[in-house]
């Protein structure tokens, strides 16, 4: 590893060749004055690839980079009318304009012929990116500053890759790998799971507990977790109870990378900046500012599903699809270059949905599953997918019947998306009266950034949204609501479906909508997710009908004669069942599993079930634990 260099020389053979070598993470990167070398290298690079178990580029320098008026002129020439260019960046630091296209798939078909002119005519490597088709100001902002630092960019990539590259690794029988529960142990929110080695740590998620005012962060304080020794954080998906506390670790110094989907990089980052925004607006103590997020979107490492990538000397991580919601990412870790392998699922669903296929469950090796237990509870058996949209169809049917409105909290990504396909389904095939859908807020910016990422999705999702006039987030039914004046014309007007923040009635505007509607009869309120302790939505779920709820600074008693259901049929997560079978058909079959992620009731269950079926050693560790797995 240390000689990695100096082997690519040896292989080129030609020293003249190479003008610099780079990394870019564990990716390596060749930049060449040679035009010749540039555009005919492939055969070489794949050799080179094949020796070497590593991604290699070769990119022309960027003093010989064609300017970049000049280019854009030449690339809106060669490819603009078919692939229907939006924005052009240039990142001339590391010699590669981007491309924002309506359609990047057809840049890359017909064998990159389209890539391949515009390298040849302008010098520039080509990155492509889909350009919203729902305007998202948060996907451009990202863009922007990634460019704007593209400087700073290229040297963090590149002092992560010599970090990885030039360690003296050395496994011997001292070796050792352990994890420290840092949060979301026999309990739900502020998910951290810190995965150690002699010569690592690795933070997996970094989330909050929106729900718990007293203990909402995960346990820093842990004699095993030192910010300044920490080499990376991994995130599983953009839910704050994931990923909430991320920014923060910023605020207290951390200047190291965080590796995700492009998908979670860009929802969580909304996310974070709607956390912020709220907070202002009740005046409640925030963790992070502003500053904090920009400097975690200068230091994202977005990565593909299935993508290997070392994060550090000894660990390699592949992403996978985890079924939950857009992006989202079971983490298989190859610890010590196979000494041993541990899959974290973060949040996963066992069972296709509308917008997802289900949770991968294959990987070459996987000695340890850390897997959530949300749903891991004897009875906790969910409805089929066909019986919960029965119902929920129903109620609405019923509840339109009566000049009612239905109001439902969802979390800020994924249970929204899933109904709003749902309901538009149901109104194209006629099962639905046409009445509006209001999407508010922040809903209808992560749906921009669905459309940003249709490659995600499963197959009959991205289809759509691919054709042209058929993009279901596009339907004249969904209303877009984000002032006070729109919210009041809806309330005061007609039937309606509402989508509204915070799943669990702990805040956003799902509060505000559900004490204008809780008082009359005629309207429902669906409860379509986990609802955490203490919440008002689990108030709600258990059968309180006389609550309590703070409106602008005061608080007022409400008498609730809405009615209110709860359906748990499109959760994110994997019921018992889906668990059960998860672990049945697992390949290979973990030798040891470690619970997480569920109420501690639910994970003592779902233990003694597991070690009882399928003879496996499993663990629920208490948070600050430390576990050690070889």
């Amino acid at each position: 590893m240390t000689d990695i260099k100096k082997d690519i020389t040896e292989l080129i053979g030609d020293k003249s060749l190479i003008e610099d070598i780079n990394f870019e993470v564990s990716n390596i990167i060749i930049y060449t004055k040679n035009r010749n070398f540039f555009l005919n290298s492939a055969d070489l690079i794949k050799s080179i690839v094949s020796k070497e178990k590593k991604r290699v580029e070769v990119r022309l320098d960027p003093s010989l980079l064609m300017e970049e008026d000049e280019a854009k002129n030449a690339i809106n020439k060669i490819a603009e009318k078919e692939a229907e260019i939006k924005e052009i960046w240039f990142d001339k630091e590391r010699s590669i304009v981007s491309i924002e296209s309506l359609k990047p798939e057809i840049v890359t078909a017909d064998n990159r012929r389209l890539m391949n002119a515009i390298k040849e005519e302008t010098g520039w490597s080509v990155s492509l990116s889909r350009y919203p088709l729902i305007k998202s100001d948060i996907v451009k902002a990202i863009r922007e500053m990634l460019y704007a630092n593209s400087k700073f960019r290229k040297k963090l990539l590149n002092s992560i890759g010599e970090k990885i590259y030039n360690s003296n690794l050395e496994i011997t029988d001292k070796y050792w790998v352990r994890i420290s529960a840092l949060g979301g142990f026999r309990h739900v929110g502020r998910s951290a799971v810190l995965l150690q080695t002699p010569f690592s740590s690795v933070l997996m998620d970094c989330g909050i507990d929106v729900s718990n005012s007293r203990e909402p962060v995960p346990r820093i304080d842990a004699p095993e977790f030192d910010l300044s020794k920490l080499d990376a954080v991994v995130i599983t998906h953009s839910h704050l109870d994931h990923c909430g506390f991320l920014p923060a670790l910023y605020k207290y110094g951390y200047r190291g990378p965080v590796y995700s989907t492009a998908p979670t990089r860009d929802v969580m980052t909304l996310l974070h900046l709607d956390y912020i925004a709220l907070g202002n607006k009740t005046n409640s103590k925030l963790l992070f500012d502003v500053a904090d997020v920009k400097e975690m979107i200068k230091y994202s490492i977005p990565i593909n599903y299935k993508e290997v990538t070392d994060i550090t000397s000894d660990i390699r991580i592949t992403l996978h699809n985890s079924g939950h919601i857009l992006g989202s990412s079971l983490i298989h870790a190859n610890v010590g270059n196979g000494f041993y392998n541990v899959v974290y699922t973060g949040d996963f669903k066992y069972a296709p949905s509308k917008t997802l296929n289900r949770a991968d469950n294959t990987f070459e090796r996987a000695e340890a599953l850390i897997m959530e237990s949300t749903y891991g509870g004897d009875r906790d058996q969910q409805p089929s997918r066909e019986e919960a949209e029965q119902f929920f169809l129903d109620i609405i049917t019923k509840t339109v019947a009566k000049g009612g409105k239905i109001l439902v909290p969802v979390l800020g990504v994924g249970r929204a998306q899933e109904i709003m396909l749902m309901i538009e389904e149901w109104q194209r095939y006629g099962l639905l009266p046409e009445i509006p859908v209001v999407v508010d807020g922040m809903l209808w910016d992560v749906t921009a950034i669905y459309t940003v990422y249709p490659e995600f999705m499963n197959t009959e999702t991205k289809r759509r949204i691919l054709e042209h006039n058929n993009n279901p987030f596009m339907s004249p039914i969904f209303k877009h609501a984000v002032s006070e004046e729109e919210r009041q014309q809806i309330l005061s007007g007609g039937p309606a479906v509402i989508l509204a923040t915070s799943g669990m009635m702990n805040g956003g505007p799902s509060v505000s909508y559900f004490a204008n509607l809780c008082e009359s009869d005629k309207n429902a309120v669906v409860l379509v997710s986990y609802q955490g302790g203490g919440t008002l939505g689990r108030t709600l779920q258990n059968g309180g009908r006389e609550v309590d709820i703070e409106l602008g600074g005061k608080t007022r008693h409400f008498s609730v004669s809405a009615l209110v259901y709860s359906i748990d049929g499109f959760t994110g997560h994997s019921d018992r069942s889906q668990l059960e079978r998860y672990i049945h058909d697992m390949k290979p079959k973990p030798r040891k599993i470690i619970l997480v992620h569920g109420e501690e009731s639910k994970i003592l269950e779902l233990a003694h079930f597991i070690r009882k079926r399928y003879r496996i050693e499993t663990a629920a560790p208490h948070i600050l634990d430390a576990l050690r797995l070889k």
